[in-house]
């Protein structure tokens, strides 16, 4: 029996080259990478919950999917092989799970250990990890040569819900969809659905099937556009040219048509806004007031685009049994929802889809020798590292396009990055910004969860490699360019050791 494996004797401190937190998708992926470019290393990968999966094993509210198209969400190295493009939660969470078996991950993945804390030291040149169990509350210490966090950018234990007056008087059943009840019972019932993003466009059609009525009450509209679940010529180039080409095949043709759709909007946004209309009202019962349930204030983008796989929400509104109230909430009342106008909304059950709450890193606790990281003072290089923390990388997807595309590129950054410190004796990496560096906040994005934490958030700068670009071909030119970018240092033994002997003879 070892040391750590005696009652009472004291853990042996293991050390990891690259401690990855997160099981999700993000988290698989670098994991995947990894395990194929640098076999030799020592990986962990860290969840804090009990299974993989991360947002799609937490979510798991009626009609949960990806918005995006799975030959671009799913990985580049393993095809999407269902027949539906736009595929649900339970599909996401089984390919996830396959990507762990095919590529032997599985004894790399640590169930219900969450990273508390993380110091840099840099006299050691590694992480000093402090790690919780789920299931048994203790505490221990381990160390990493690199932490990678695919954590993702929201708390998982906590969404957003304002403070809805009378809410206490409300003598039915209200849910947030981050905590879906197992056990809710709509069938039958009037649901008000508050929120008109992703979650709340889910959820609608979804419950709709099933409930006496749903109302989709939103204060803003959102655009909202129909897409085809099955890709008919994704499935076809995979018959022609067999699985993995035509994956691949299939995923440049769905990259270039998502940045297509991106790039026109945001260059023709009155255009765009009366093709997204004229849409919608192809889809909506005749004498349905379009213009003020699906045409919103802001310019199509700003905010991301909804999709609606087969035109769901359409489809459940033009059946009677959904509609779409927009207007300001006054209160709750002890049966449903009183609105600004004066109107009232009965309900049974009420959900509040109404957002994330940001949190970076997972809520670790990091800090380099001894000193607090406070991210809104770290500008992000090349998307990924932080000025001021060494050999640390953090994965933040697209936020215009699906989200696995700039996880894959991260990943081979890293995977880049350490094959360069290998081949010079090196072991940490860190970026330095210049102080007059004109910066802005990290995400250029007006959806509520960013805005309301844009001041706790890292800053870009105006160019590479301290852009944090939202483009997948700029991307992947950055990633085939020279490895070595401004602001990136390097140091290995001998320079500590150089340092220390300097020190050593000042003394004398």
């Amino acid at each position: 029996m070892s040391s750590a494996a005696r009652p009472g004797a004291e853990r042996q401190v293991e050390h990891v080259d690259v401690l990855v937190v997160g099981a999700g998708i993000s988290g698989i992926g670098a994991a995947r990478y990894l395990a194929v470019e640098h076999p030799g290393r020592s990986v962990a990968v860290l969840e804090g919950r009990a299974d993989p999966g991360g947002t799609w094993d937490l979510f798991r509210y009626p009609g949960i999917r990806s918005d995006s198209d799975l030959h671009t969400f799913g990985y580049e190295f393993k095809p999407w092989r269902d027949e539906e493009s736009i595929a649900d939660g339970e599909q996401i969470l089984r390919y996830l799970r396959e990507a762990i078996d095919e590529n032997g991950l599985a004894d790399k993945v640590r169930y219900r250990h969450r990273v508390v804390a993380a110091d840099w030291s840099g006299e050691r040149a590694r992480w000093v990890v402090t790690v919780e169990r789920g299931d048994t509350g203790e505490r221990f210490e381990m160390t990493a040569g690199w932490i990678f966090c695919g954590t993702g950018y929201y708390r998982y234990d906590q969404g957003y819900s304002p403070d809805f007056p009378g809410r206490e008087r409300f003598r039915g059943q209200v849910v947030h969809p981050q905590h879906w009840p197992r056990d809710l019972d709509y069938a039958g019932k009037r649901v008000v659905v508050i929120g008109s993003g992703a979650t709340a466009v889910t959820l609608v059609p979804a419950m709709a099937r099933t409930a006496a009525h749903v109302t989709m009450l939103q204060r803003t509209p959102t655009y909202i556009m129909p897409v085809l679940k099955v890709d008919k010529l994704a499935q076809a180039l995979q018959r022609f040219f067999g699985p993995e080409r035509g994956y691949a095949l299939a995923r440049r043709k769905n990259i270039l048509k998502q940045r297509a759709v991106w790039g026109f909007c945001r260059r023709f946004p009155q255009a765009a806004r009366k093709l997204i209309r004229s849409v919608n009202a192809k889809q909506l019962p005749e004498g349905f007031d379009v213009d003020r349930h699906f045409n919103p204030p802001y310019d199509p983008w700003d905010q991301r685009l909804c999709a609606v796989p087969n035109g769901d929400l359409f489809r459940a509104i033009r059946r009677g049994a959904a509609d779409v109230a927009t207007d300001r909430i006054a209160t709750f009342t002890e049966s449903g929802v009183e609105l600004a106008s004066g109107a009232h909304l009965d309900a049974d059950v009420i959900v509040t889809a109404t957002g994330l709450t940001l949190q970076l890193f997972g809520g670790v606790a990091l800090s380099v020798d001894g000193r607090p990281v406070r991210p809104a003072d770290a500008v992000i290089h090349r998307g990924t590292m932080l000025s001021g923390v060494p050999n640390f990388s953090v994965a933040i997807g697209y936020t215009n396009s699906s989200w696995t595309l700039k996880i894959g590129i991260l990943c081979q950054y890293l995977c880049d990055l350490l094959r360069h410190m290998d081949e010079r004796g090196l072991d940490t990496a860190w970026v330095v910004a210049d102080p007059d560096l004109p910066t802005r906040p990290m995400l250029d994005f007006a959806a509520g969860y960013v805005q309301r934490s844009l001041a706790e958030l890292p800053k870009q700068g105006p160019r590479a490699p301290w852009l944090m670009s939202m483009s997948y071909h700029e991307d992947r030119a950055l990633l085939d360019g020279p490895l070595v970018s401004e602001g990136l240092h390097f140091a290995g033994p001998a320079d500590r050791a150089g340092r220390a002997g300097a020190g050593a003879a000042h003394a004398v």
